[in-house]
């Protein structure tokens, strides 16, 4: 696959049953630091509340993830919120639910319906955006062929990162993946070009 779907922007929601009240954020995340880092900002601002559980995903391949059940009887929590994420087919993305505790036990399934519930508010209210895995490669190139590597730049998606013109030019190009192989073909054909 290259490409990958994460959140368009932070989400919440607010899911209430029987007295207990769940807040749900779910925030973009790039790093098992920042996803840890969220976590201790929702503890931090909700330092009153009984449990601050929380599950993330991430890496275009969807192989990183970790959930926490934060003193929730096991797998009520963290599991059905990484369900969530999962049935998304999200990565890249933190969701953290507050629980303030009504009083009245939910019981096992009344907990996974509601931190499920919760973490599905916040997810959609996120939305879904896809990201495209992309390539990066250095090109050197004498100056005299400067027109013709601007040209395929102008008519393929390439963004330049860096780029220096003197007698002999060097370049830091990144691209969509899929589109590596044909956009390194044509680059190739460029005279005294070298990728």
């Amino acid at each position: 696959m290259d490409s990958y779907f994460t959140i368009a922007k932070e989400g919440t929601g607010i899911f209430k049953e029987k007295m207990s009240k769940f807040l749900s954020f779910a925030v973009l995340v790039e790093s098992t630091e920042e996803a840890k880092a969220v976590v201790k900002k929702y503890q931090n601002e909700y330092h009153d509340a009984r449990h601050v559980c929380w599950a993330y995903m991430l890496g275009p391949d969807r192989q990183e993830w970790q959930l926490n059940d934060n003193g929730e009887p096991s797998g009520t929590a963290g599991k059905p919120i990484l369900g969530q994420i999962n049935s998304f087919g999200l990565t890249n993305v933190i969701v953290v639910v507050v629980r303030y505790f009504g009083g009245i036990k939910l019981g096992t399934p009344g907990l996974i319906a509601a931190y499920r519930e919760a973490a599905r508010l916040a997810l959609e209210d996120g939305g879904k955006k896809e990201i495209h895995k992309t390539q990066t490669i250095k090109i050197t190139f004498p100056y005299i062929s400067s027109n013709d590597v601007m040209k395929i730049i102008k008519s393929e998606e390439i963004i330049v990162q860096d780029k220096i013109f003197d007698n002999s030019c060097e370049m830091t190009l990144s691209f969509r993946e899929d589109h590596a192989d044909h956009i390194k073909s044509r680059l190739s054909n460029i005279s005294g070009l070298s990728l």
